[in-house]
């Protein structure tokens, strides 16, 4: 088996971790990327190497992401045909556990995901985190996942060249292969594991405010979108409804309105994709969802308001349901280009390797 560990400033749970796996006796290749942690960790890193550790290190903090990338790089030029599973450094997984996702990946030709129950003393942003982003990647593919944020991976060797050209440098770049490799009808494949947090997960490097808006950058910018469309959407409604004192023509034309600003925000600032497409192709899909969805928020409207709560209240309640159907059918059918169903393997930038000497293995760059 080989191992991969992104490592940034990692305390003595690194060592504990290399302890319990037994390099030798298991016959793993443990490759572990320093990702500028400095001159405090050195020590770390060196008990890490004398352990049999292969290490890489980046001169500066890069990231997560660029850390993996960088270790999958090394491993297809070094190790051609081997699976590998990726671990975290801060304790969070178990020796057994890592080698469980290990054969199932040896068996299978797609993704394994250690998925953790999230059951006892949970950290509330980890449990909160990981809720938002299972359903925000149900939305987005149609597939729900328990557990989208854990770092106990397993890779089969065909996708690691594949794997250097997804996005993302940081957090971000976990969520964005898996939405790519649904994408690219990768199998998603899981194994249960242990959920550990060790002291309130205080080892770990996620920055809540700055990483979550990277991770998550799609659905607050179709959100923001949203809310745009909602409050031309409310005015419009309330002046129609003022003129015509009818609730029928005033939902209509106020959609029209509030799907015209809609149309144009999610095609030139949210959908990637969508700026590439023919404008012609995404109004002719579009104009039908808006349709769909004029016609449910017509009805959602009438019945809540038939139930006597107050029209601003019904018009909220309305638009939160709708926002999810949206928000889901956009991104997974409008703004999106077809591709073909294989997996294409790409070229991926090596780099940034500044040190890979390990008593085990011999290697030098």
């Amino acid at each position: 088996m080989i191992l991969l560990i992104p490592a940034y400033e990692p305390d003595e749970k690194l060592n504990q971790l290399i302890e319990s796996l037994k390099l030798q006796s298991n016959e793993t290749i443990l490759v572990l990327v320093d990702d500028g942690s400095g001159a405090e960790s050195e020590e770390i890193f060196t008990y890490a190497q004398r352990q049999g550790a292969v290490l890489i290190q980046h001169p500066v903090n890069m990231g997560k992401g660029a850390a993996l990338k960088t270790g999958f790089s090394f491993i297809a030029e070094n190790f051609p045909g081997h699976d590998v599973v990726t671990a975290d450094c801060d304790g969070q997984h178990a020796a057994e556990d890592i080698y469980a996702v290990a054969r199932q990946v040896g068996s299978k030709k797609g993704i394994v995901l250690g998925e953790r129950e999230f059951s006892g003393k949970i950290p509330l942003r980890s449990r909160l985190g990981n809720k938002v982003t299972t359903l925000f990647f149900a939305l987005s593919t149609g597939t729900w996942l328990n557990d989208t944020q854990t770092g106990l991976r397993g890779f089969p060797a065909e996708v690691l060249e594949w794997l250097g050209s997804v996005d993302g440098e940081r957090y971000e770049y976990e969520l964005n292969m898996l939405l790519e490799a649904r994408r690219k009808n990768i199998a998603l494949e899981s194994v249960k594991i242990q959920t550990i947090y060790l002291n309130d997960n205080e080892s770990s490097h996620f920055r809540p405010i700055r990483d979550s808006i990277r991770i998550y950058a799609p659905l607050l910018k179709f959100s923001a979108s949203s809310l745009a469309g909602f409050v031309v959407d409310t005015l419009l409604l309330m002046v129609f409804t003022a003129i015509f004192n009818n609730l029928l023509p005033a939902v209509v034309l106020a959609r029209l309105g509030s799907a015209a600003v809609n149309y144009w925000i999610n095609r030139q600032l949210v959908f990637a994709e969508g700026r590439s497409l023919p404008m012609r192709s995404t109004v002719a899909r579009y104009a039908p969802l808006a349709l769909v969805l004029l016609a449910l928020n017509y009805e959602l409207l009438t019945l809540l308001s038939t139930a006597g709560i107050p029209l601003l209240f019904a018009k909220i309640v309305t638009e939160i349901v709708l926002f999810l159907a949206s928000f889901s059918i956009q991104k997974r059918f409008l703004f999106r280009q077809r591709r073909q169903r294989e997996v294409p393997i790409q070229n991926s930038q090596a780099g940034h390797l500044v040190n890979t000497e390990s008593p085990q293995t011999g290697i030098e760059r």
